[in-house]
């Protein structure tokens, strides 16, 4: 059951000050969170939206090793140039922070202080890697070894990226010290421990009552219910380091707050630096510690332990004491992985593009758009360059900005730049009409379930269908044969121009606002608000500006360039290896093959079937029922709305008691993923593919 909520609280996962953000970080956490919070901005609630640098833990001081520099000198360069990589995105956080400030370290003492005098925090003696070369104990990313769990040979001293598991670094097969690659020894030495487990029945309840309440997605559940069921334990709090936030505890001076206790903080004491700058300190408290705040915190899918399980911890270990109590999170959308090119970001081997080198080439709308109908929203997904170029050209500039513009220019040149007359209205200008009201509910309440990529869908068929309508009434006709029925047509184009401005700003932020201004609408009237959107609010007669091109296409020559640039790291593979062919056939024998262009009307999964999805597929005036094994490749709700290709005339068989009328067609890699063959252009369902 939905909460009203009078306020919400968005946090984006703090990145690491010791590299620079690429795409991939882009699409985990950061893009998301954006969406959500200027389409609630736009709902004209009260949001507070968070984030900063996150500047302690062994990430800093190993890359400090590796420059032979410090680690102040390590955030320093990175933090102000991934505030500005962020501006430069069009991100719209309200405070942007940073983990090494004054106000953060005594946040995080604080509540250090809060557990070690209420006895939550205990110390225990453990064993250690230690390498005797360095004279220094191995905190987390300084070892390096074999995963226990899942065998994988690049297992941090803290956690196992490729399975997740959160390891002991005494449990790691064959260690090796990164700094110098000898085999290190074990050593007793004391830490401060916090008591998970002593919360696993409350998370427990907290996660089933949220998930219940706002719908957690399948990822973030899975993982959490691995934890639970291998059992929460006890988990160092401090580590063996010099950089990071002191342990403020007499005899423990040598030692820091360890990053996962300090970092997730972050969130707090970001909100505090907020409210000193409005002059207003006890501000971040009506966010923070008021029951009718909304909290959700965006994150990619590694983090998921730490938001979903370690920062609850600690705020109901908090709250026991305390009157004014934290919010936990009401929801945390944890997205998979983006790749690059058909492989992951890798910072080692100089693979990926980092956003400031990307918005060298490309505006950031592009990006953004081109990002957000790829979202790894449930499963990882690739960002390949000819697939950007295609979704700008074919999508952003040929759906929306090929409308817009030829809306305006109609009206500029036969209306003298002024919104024409509502003349009598005919059934298809009320099926236009109220598609244009119903967008923006059903793109809303797809915004509020985190299905950017659907929400988006919505707004892009919005403008499809403003294409058709303009289309189907020929204003260029009937602007002499029927005055009023062309006058119609362009008012409620235009119209659709205006909403369209706003459904698209919380992903596509300055070409909406160009829009806009095309509009000659003020950028600060109560107008543009998400609800405004479903009324046709322009009024007989305003003046429009002089029409312009909102956004150029982008050519083969551009691409060619970034690629230029790639070509200092890695090539960007041509293809993939080769699979045997199958025997030759005649040209007779292939046109014995219907291939159609299908949408995916209706889908579901099978039951008691792990592969299959039923779906209802629609091309011309025909609909069929395929069955289709890729459920572990797809999800139902991934699929509906989806321009496919399939085999019309194949003999119907039958799985599992349901019968198929066709078959899809998809290509899969040498790892056996599959992606289903598509088209990105506008072409009508039951098209032949030749």
């Amino acid at each position: 059951m939905k909460q009203s909520f009078e306020r919400i609280l968005i946090t984006a996962a703090l990145p690491y000050a010791n590299g620079y953000l690429h795409l991939g970080h882009l699409a985990g956490a950061y893009l998301p969170a954006d969406i959500y919070a200027r389409y609630q901005r736009l709902k004209k609630r009260d949001v507070l939206f968070l984030c900063g640098s996150d500047e302690h833990g062994v990430a800093i001081t190993v890359s400090a090793e590796k420059e032979k520099s410090t680690p102040q000198a390590i955030i320093d360069r990175y933090h102000p140039a991934n505030k500005s990589a962020f501006e430069a995105f069009e991100m719209s956080f309200d405070n942007y922070s940073r983990t090494s400030i004054p106000l953060h370290h005594e946040t995080t003492k604080e509540f250090f202080r809060e557990f070690h005098s209420r006895e939550i925090v205990v110390a225990k003696k453990e064993l250690q890697l230690y390498c005797d070369k360095d004279k220094m104990f191995l905190a987390d990313r300084y070892v390096e070894g074999t995963c226990p769990k899942c065998k994988s040979t690049q297992a941090r001293g803290d956690q196992c990226e490729n399975c997740g598991t959160w390891l002991n670094q005494t449990d790691l097969i064959d260690p090796k010290c990164k700094l110098c690659g000898t085999t290190p020894v074990v050593r007793e030495t004391t830490h401060w421990y916090f008591p998970l487990g002593r919360y696993q029945d409350r998370l427990m309840a907290y996660i089933d009552e949220r998930n219940k309440r706002d719908g957690w997605k399948d990822n973030v559940l899975r993982y959490c219910e691995s934890w639970f069921k291998d059992g929460l334990q006890d988990r160092a709090v401090t580590r063996d380091l010099s950089w990071g936030v002191q342990v403020p505890v007499a005899g423990y001076e040598d030692k820091v707050i360890y990053v996962w206790f300090d970092a997730v903080l972050g969130y707090i004491s970001s909100a505090k630096e907020w409210a000193i700058a409005k002059n207003k300190p006890d501000a971040w408290k009506e966010f923070w510690q008021k029951e009718s705040t909304k909290y959700v915190a965006f994150i990619g899918k590694d983090n998921v332990v730490f938001h979903c399980i370690v920062f609850p911890a600690m705020l109901l270990a908090w709250n026991d004491a305390h009157t004014e109590h934290y919010v936990l999170p009401e929801n945390v959308p944890a997205n998979e992985f983006l790749n690059f090119e058909g492989q992951k970001f890798s910072k080692s081997r100089g693979w990926g593009i980092d956003v400031q080198d990307f918005l060298k080439y490309f505006p950031a709308d592009m990006l953004r758009y081109a990002l957000a109908v790829n979202l790894p929203e449930t499963r990882d997904s690739d960002f390949y360059l000819k697939d950007f170029q295609a979704r700008v050209n074919n999508e952003l500039a040929d759906i929306v900005g090929n409308f817009v513009n030829r809306t305006v220019a109609f009206i500029d040149k036969n209306f003298d730049g002024k919104v024409p007359l509502m003349g009598k209205r005919t059934a298809p200008d009320e099926e236009m009409i109220e598609i244009l009201k119903q967008t923006p509910v059903k793109t809303g309440e797809l915004f509020e379930q985190y299905r950017f990529r659907e929400g988006l869908m919505e707004v892009m068929n919005l403008a499809r269908s403003a294409n058709k309508y303009f289309n189907d009434h020929e204003p260029w006709k009937t602007l002499k044969s029927n005055p009023e029925r062309c006058a119609t047509t362009l008012h409620i184009a235009i119209q659709t121009v205006r909403s369209l401005s706003i459904l698209l700003e919380p992903v596509t932020p300055e070409f909406s606002a160009n829009i806009w201004k095309l509009l000659n609408l003020s950028s600060t009237t109560d107008e543009r608000e998400w609800d405004s959107a479903t009324q046709l609010v322009l009024r007989e007669g305003h003046q429009l500006q002089k029409p312009e091109i909102l956004i150029h296409k982008i050519d083969d020559k551009q691409i060619d360039e970034i690629v230029k640039f790639l070509e200092g790291g890695e090539q960007i593979p041509a293809s993939v290896p080769l699979a045997p062919l199958k025997p030759t056939i005649t040209i007779d024998d292939f046109k014995k093959i219907d291939l159609r262009v299908a949408r995916v009307i209706e889908a579901v999964k099978v039951p008691k079937s792990e592969k299959l999805i039923k779906l209802q597929i629609e091309f011309g005036n025909e609909r069929r029922q395929v069955v289709a094994g890729i459920a572990k490749h797809y999800t139902p709700e991934e699929l509906v709305g989806k321009t496919i290709v399939v085999v019309a005339n194949l003999q119907p068989a039958k799985l599992m008691g349901l019968e198929s009328q066709g078959m899809i067609l998809a290509a899969s890699d040498e790892s056996g993923h599959l992606t289903l063959v598509g088209l990105q252009s506008e072409i009508m369902t039951g098209s032949t593919v030749k």
